[in-house]
């Protein structure tokens, strides 16, 4: 079995976050899902896992950071394209997330973002495969 990624973060109300997550088209493993956490799948090797703030806390000592009000990550996943980009994004505010900054063109990368309802920043990135090879 391959590296699989699985990001864990606190959520205050676990099914708001499952119904916001389901509007942008992630579906959930229903295996690890249940009133305490949600497996949230990005891709075949990545998931989020979205924890209770109570139960989150029993996998750490220390405070949970009030992501609305600082940060301590940027989640960032990569699009097809820049219209795959724009897609994702627009969903995620018809969701009511909100928008932080304004979109990053750079050419050969273009980039937005979105706060989910508990103030996780997401990046949702283009990059430009020949930009890579070089």
């Amino acid at each position: 079995m391959g590296t699989k990624i699985f990001i864990n973060l606190p959520v205050k109300d676990l099914n708001k976050s499952k119904e916001f997550f389901a509007k942008l088209g992630f579906t959930f493993n229903p295996q690890f899902t249940n009133q305490n956490a949600a497996c949230m799948i990005i891709s075949e090797d990545n998931y989020a896992m979205l924890l209770v703030e109570s139960f989150f806390k029993t996998f750490t000592k220390k405070e949970i950071v009030d992501a609305k009000k600082n940060t301590e990550v940027l989640i960032a996943l990569s699009a097809e394209n820049k219209a795959k980009v724009d897609e994702m994004l627009g969903k995620a505010l018809a969701a009511g997330a909100k928008e932080p900054r304004a979109p990053q063109d750079h050419g050969f990368m273009y980039g937005r973002s979105f706060e989910d309802p508990d103030g996780h920043i997401w990046e949702i990135f283009w990059m430009d495969p020949k930009a890579i090879n070089q």
